[in-house]
């Protein structure tokens, strides 16, 4: 993710894990304006994240749920980009 962000101390990283599931929650979080080269042209670098998250979860043998947030500054904690509704992609079943 760095190397998409302008500011990448402001990128923050949450995972939770579900051992009775056997699923894992990664939620990442950076400011709106890094929006567009995160998610890339037709969202390439977006899904390319998403391969590497399910594939490290299938090699653990769990499913992975990507959740996408829009800021990290004091005030927006939670908003996401589609109108304060977070975007989950689901990796892996």
């Amino acid at each position: 993710m760095h190397p998409f962000l302008e500011s990448p101390e402001t990128l923050s990283v949450d995972c939770e894990i579900s051992q009775a599931l056997n699923r894992v929650w990664v939620r990442i979080a950076f400011e709106s304006t890094d929006k567009g080269k995160v998610f890339g042209r037709g969202g390439r670098n977006i899904q390319a994240i998403r391969t590497v998250i399910a594939a490290a979860a299938a090699a653990a043998g769990q499913s992975a749920y990507l959740d996408i947030y829009g800021s990290t500054t004091p005030g927006r904690e939670g908003m996401s980009f589609d109108e304060d509704t977070e975007e989950r992609i689901a990796t892996a079943d």
